[in-house]
Parts: C-alpha cells; sequence; structure tokens
C-alpha cells in the first residue's frame, strides 16, 4: 500500500519499518523517509531517519532490523547523523527511473516492476520532449489533482531516456516532485514515443499548466525511487548506479 503508514487495513513499508524498529530499540519510533510512494511504486535508494535513545552497534541494528523485516524490506545500511539531518528537508536532490518493456508480449518475471507497451517506442523525439522540461518550470500540468504541495514549480536537473533492447528507461533527477510528476511526464513521453504526439506536446503540456490537457498517467509499477543527495556533510551513501552524484559539485 505504499510507504505512508495507513489507518486503515494494508501493509505499509513505514508501518512495518517501524515495527521492526521497535523491536530491536524496544521502545516505539516514527520513521521520515527521503520521498513518500504510492501503492504500487518502489523504492531501491530510499532514506529513512528515526530518532532512538537505544544503544546498539551498527551492525546489530542492521541484523536486528532485517531480521524483523518482510522479504519484500531490507535495510541496506545504517549510520548515525547528526541531529539536524532530516531524510525529507536536508534533500537536495532526488532520482527516479521509470521503466518500460517495449515488445509485443507482455511481461511475466518482473511484472510488478515495470510497465509495458506493446506499441514500438520511438527513443528519439521522447528524448527532445525530455529536454523541453529540463530547467525550473511551473509543473502544474504534471502533478496530480488531489497534489497538496504548496508551491507547483520545481527544478528538473537531468531528464534522460535511453533503450536497452527491449527496455525502455526513463531517468530523472530533480530538486523535489510533485504528486504523480514523474508518472505524468512518463505518460507524455509514452504518447510522443509511439507517434500519437509530437515531441513539442511536452512543451504544450508544461506551459499550459493544465493537467487536464496532459497525458495518460502512466501505470505505478514502472516507477522507482533510485537515489537521494544530501549536503557532503552527511556522508550519505549513494547507490552506485544512479545520476545524483554527478550533482554534487554544483548543488
Amino acid at each position: 500500500m505504499g510507504w505512508q503508514r495507513q489507518s486503515h487495513a494494508g501493509r505499509t513499508v513505514q508501518a512495518c519499518l517501524e515495527q521492526a524498529i521497535a523491536r530491536v530499540a524496544d521502545h516505539p519510533v516514527e520513521a521520515t523517509c527521503a520521498g513518500r510512494t504510492d501503492a504500487g511504486v518502489h523504492a531501491s535508494g530510499q532514506v529513512v531517519h528515526f530518532d532512538s535513545h537505544a544503544h546498539r552497534s551498527l551492525r546489530g541494528w542492521l541484523l536486528g532490523l532485517n531480521s524483523n523485516l518482510p522479504a519484500d524490506i531490507a535495510v541496506r545500511w545504517i549510520k548515525e547523523v547528526p541531529e539536524e539531518f532530516h531524510a525529507r528537508y536536508r534533500a537536495v536532490a532526488r532520482q527516479y527511473r521509470y521503466c518500460i518493456l517495449n515488445r509485443p508480449t507482455r511481461p511475466v518475471l518482473g511484472r510488478t516492476q515495470m510497465t509495458w507497451t506493446h506499441r514500438p517506442l520511438n527513443v528519439a523525439p521522447m528524448q527532445a520532449a525530455a529536454r523541453q522540461l529540463l530547467g525550473e518550470h511551473d509543473f502544474s500540468a504534471y502533478r496530480a489533482v488531489e497534489c497538496q504541495a504548496r508551491s507547483p514549480v520545481r527544478s528538473v536537473y537531468r531528464l534522460g531516456v535511453q533503450r536497452d533492447g527491449e527496455m525502455v528507461s526513463i531517468d530523472v533527477v530533480a530538486n523535489g516532485f510533485l504528486h504523480h510528476m514523474v508518472r505524468n511526464i512518463a505518460g507524455v513521453l509514452i504518447a510522443i514515443g509511439e507517434g500519437r504526439k509530437h515531441s513539442d506536446w511536452a512543451r504544450q503540456v508544461l506551459e499550459s499548466r493544465d493537467r487536464k490537457l496532459g497525458g495518460v498517467t502512466a501505470a505505478p509499477e514502472g516507477l522507482c525511487l533510485v537515489a537521494v543527495l544530501y549536503p557532503p556533510q552527511f556522508d550519505i551513501p549513494l547507490p552506485s548506479e544512479n545520476l545524483c552524484g554527478g550533482l554534487s559539485a554544483n548543488l
């Protein structure tokens, strides 16, 4: 059911992680993440912080948490940070990757970690469209109607589209994301790649600031939070496959 703890029935990452931490720490905790993911969306580079007065070795924390987590959640590393660190508010950039299987037949293995389109995707116009969304813009046309962000303005540092055999990936690095922003960008780029829209349509949607003029929101299964970048003084590890690391000199 996504990251955020829910009052109704349903498993969430936050609830499972807080239960595991509480068992190791022997007291209740609240976990705060760098980016809340919707149901069906994945995270391989999520960063989470929590406060605890319990004294455990880093190895003890890591082994204890993973032994108390379900098979579909794992902690990759853990470290102490200064009190001023905050997983969400101290992040300076995040990277999401959207994966599309592009072939005539639907996927079976890995079907929950990608979306699928049988129509051939032309990557060149998708790349041209992606370049039109770089920089600081009002992304009102690319956010969900129910988005509660105070400002629709975000800075997109990198937006790339690549093909590797049958797989097409969209990588987006920005200072922050609006609700459904990446999935709405993916929906527009897919329509352009399929030839249903011209590459200039991405900019036309952006300039309209009207969500109704945008494309269909792409399915959640293809989306993954792969990296979060913080100021260097916190020394937060980055996954090996990310685009955020190259931004650190400029942010």
